[in-house]
């Protein structure tokens, strides 16, 4: 009998980060959340466990919608190590449609992010991003339905249903424990995180949401040091170009 053709490589499914803060996952979904309308969900999640920190309906998911997210996540954990996203033109410049990602010239979040020490990790096929394309598919199944029966028409009030009722839900029923005991995330000491991001524009955006008058901007404060639950200074996760583990991590 004649061999059958070899099959293609196989791709295999990622493993998950074995801890929390490792990599975080931010992504975005445009649908019609309510009738008649259409808004994107930007959701910020950590890919250890699929814990949803960050969900919110906005107009358009751009910088600013990003910037939302994260100041969420280090507000409510702490700094994480990396930061995971799909190749959209607020996260990274990519001069070539299709190719390859332009790491020396930075977005205005991608450079908020080198000035936290967060490692930026772009995606280059839906594969990659595979788990996050699965969880949009059951927003979009559930959460119409939920914004209808609560009698939800308007962004406002469809995002403070997310914060308060949806997303814990959510969490409790879709969260994986983590491969190990632990966490990545290393605590915020030095006071507001926005305000060391000094990115053009980005330290605007980030106050924009919350109402903040702009500091004096002849001197602006130093950048925060970070250091762990035991008071120890946090390495310096640019230099290295990968994932270090903490020796020592708390949950924040």
């Amino acid at each position: 009998m004649p061999k059958a053709k070899a099959r293609g490589a196989h791709r295999k499914r990622r493993e998950r980060s074995p801890l929390p803060g490792l990599m975080i996952h931010q992504d975005g979904s445009s649908h019609e959340w309510v009738a008649g309308q259409r808004w994107d969900l930007i959701v910020t999640l950590d890919e250890a466990t699929s814990e949803h920190y960050a969900m919110h309906f906005v107009e358009e998911e751009g910088t600013q919608s990003s910037f939302l997210g994260v100041r969420e996540v280090i507000e409510a954990r702490g700094l994480f190590c990396s930061f995971y996203s799909d190749r959209g033109s607020h996260y990274w410049h990519t001069p070539e449609a299709g190719g390859k990602v332009d790491k020396k010239h930075l977005t205005q979040f991608g450079q908020a992010m080198r000035r936290l020490g967060i490692e930026m990790i772009p995606a280059y096929s839906p594969e990659a991003r595979g788990r996050s394309e699965r969880m949009f598919r059951t927003h979009q199944e559930r959460l119409p339905r939920e914004l209808a029966l609560a009698g939800i028409t308007d962004r406002v009030s469809a995002n403070r249903y997310l914060a308060e009722s949806y997303r814990p839900a959510f969490n409790a029923e879709f969260m994986q424990p983590a491969m190990e005991e632990g966490s990545a995330f290393v605590a915020w000491i030095g006071g507001h995180p926005v305000r060391a991001i000094r990115a053009p524009g980005g330290i605007g955006q980030l106050r924009e949401f919350r109402g903040e008058s702009p500091p004096d901007s002849r001197r602006p404060p130093p950048l925060p040091l970070r250091e762990s639950q035991g008071r120890r200074a946090a390495p310096d996760r640019r230099a290295s170009g990968h994932l270090p583990r903490p020796a020592q991590a708390g949950r924040v």
